[in-house]
């Protein structure tokens, strides 16, 4: 008498075809249902430029009150620029103060990064009136 193996059970599954199928169609939609990320990050990095030229701008609003005039010089304000990106540190933007005088300043934060990989840079200003403008968008 003659034995036989008996037939291997098989188990239902899904075929590897079947698998990446349906891991594209997630992918897709992963996609559509995501919003524009790198407008997101601009946009929390202007966060910074705003803080830092408000922080400018109170520290020439003290100045022009003990001396009757601003001041173009960050040293003078006592204002320390942090190391920007572009030179290992952390700061994405490079505040200086674009005029000065006895009835008027104007400070500008440049970009230092092209968050959006469009070309632009991000530019902001605020003068002695504590408007606070975005020039150039990113």
């Amino acid at each position: 008498m003659k034995l036989s193996r008996p037939v291997a059970a098989r188990l239902p599954a899904f075929t590897l075809t079947e698998l990446l199928i349906a891991l594209v169609i997630v992918g897709i939609l992963v996609y559509l249902a995501l919003p524009d990320y790198s407008q997101v990050v601009a946009n929390a990095k202007a966060t910074e430029a705003k803080l830092q030229l408000e922080h400018l701008y109170s520290l020439e609003s003290t100045h022009f009150y003990e001396r009757s005039t601003y001041s173009g010089d960050l040293g003078a304000l006592g204002y320390q620029q942090q190391p920007l990106v572009s030179e290992g540190g952390t700061a994405n933007y490079k505040v200086e103060v674009v005029n000065a005088g006895s009835g008027q300043f104007l400070a500008r934060a440049t970009a230092v990064v092209d968050f959006d990989q469009d070309g632009s840079f991000n530019v902001w200003e605020i003068d002695h009136r504590k408007q606070l403008k975005e020039v150039v968008k990113d």
